[in-house]
């Protein structure tokens, strides 16, 4: 395989207690008019995200959070978006490439089907950057960029040294059909408990334990969907078991959608806590052998085999996402990929807790 979900590790012999799981042109935009330009920060990111989706995929390339202006930033195309966009509170910077224009990009990428690509539209450039993993040869790479070369330097192509693998060995250890994963949020659905944790994980296990042995059953799976997404659902068997509404050491309150900029932390039972930020969302990763998945939120966060499953979140107690997987790893660095959780969550009529 090319694009590994987590690896599968083999498990280790102890574990901790569960109490929880834990552009078609150069991107050059447009200057605005000065009136334009510096708009009092108002819009949340929800907002942002919410404004960019009325005004269509034809009128705007996304939105991200901008550190240094402490402000959403919302790419438009059209002087009648940018005005939308400024009376709302957000920052709008004019581009040359819609979304739709980035997205269509996106497909041609696909069609060429080349395990060990990944590609997410980068709002900040304003293009459609792909990159390609150290399996993927020179004969391949160069079909992706055939496929992708009616839209110019739209695309932008990088090199990863490491694989892009699904991350199977993951918060807690859970551990089922000889592999380990790791536990993602607790959720429940009126007095009944769940666990979610990644989709390749229920592909290969149908019933999970906390121990390497598998000796002490933890749950079933509900269901799991994967590939395309990557989320699964175990309700709890074992009523013995605490079962916390933490992710490493904070208490999640509730559940969001991430942003482009946002800070970011991932816990798993690899490499416990690893904190970065999101980089890219609706990313599309091909792990090879027909497992691609679609609508990914991309990081900078690092992860290693037998992190799959586990939660990412912010500081402030916000669930985020899924670990699906990646490249690199966490004494180098890496790129992680993680299914949106709000999309597990409605899914299975779940909430966290």
């Amino acid at each position: 395989m090319r694009i590994k979900r987590t690896t599968h590790t083999p498990a280790p012999r102890r574990v901790r207690l569960i109490a929880i799981a834990s552009g078609l042109l150069a991107a050059t935009a447009l200057t605005l008019p000065a009136a334009q330009a510096a708009p009092s920060p108002k819009a949340s990111p929800e907002a942002a995200t919410a404004l960019a989706a009325s005004l269509g995929t034809g009128s705007t390339a996304g939105s991200y959070y901008d550190a240094q202006a402490k402000a959403m930033v919302v790419n438009v195309t059209t002087s009648k978006a940018a005005q939308a966009v400024s009376a709302a509170g957000a920052v709008p910077k004019l581009v040359a490439h819609s979304t739709a224009q980035l997205n269509q990009a996106g497909n041609a990428a696909l069609a060429a089907d080349v395990a060990g690509t990944s590609w997410v539209i980068d709002p900040k450039s304003n293009r459609l950057e792909i990159t390609a993993d150290s399996t993927v040869s020179s004969a391949e790479l160069s079909k992706v960029q055939q496929a992708t070369a009616p839209y110019g330097a739209a695309v932008t192509f990088k090199r990863t040294a490491g694989t892009f693998k699904r991350l199977i060995a993951g918060g807690d250890a859970i551990y089922g059909g000889g592999y380990r994963c790791s536990l993602g949020f607790n959720v429940r659905s009126g007095s009944t408990n769940y666990f979610l944790t990644a989709g390749h994980c229920g592909e290969v296990a149908s019933t999970w334990y906390s121990n390497s042995s598998q000796s002490s059953v933890l749950g079933t799976n509900v269901g799991y969907s994967f590939p395309t997404n990557d989320y699964a659902l175990v309700r709890y068997t074992n009523t013995s078991i605490a079962k916390g509404g933490t992710a490493g050491n904070t208490d999640i309150t509730s559940a969001g959608n991430a942003f482009v900029g946002q800070a970011v932390l991932r816990d798993g039972s690899t490499t416990g806590i690893h904190s970065g930020s999101v980089t890219g969302l609706n990313a599309t990763v091909n792990y090879g052998n027909g497992d691609v998945v679609y609508q990914m939120i991309r990081t900078n966060v690092c992860a290693e085999g037998g992190d799959s499953g586990g939660a990412m979140y912010t500081s402030g107690g916000i669930a985020l996402g899924l670990t699906s997987g990646g490249s690199g790893n966490c004494s180098s660095g890496g790129t992680t990929f993680f299914q949106p959780v709000t999309e597990a969550l409605s899914a299975y009529g779940v909430s966290v807790f």
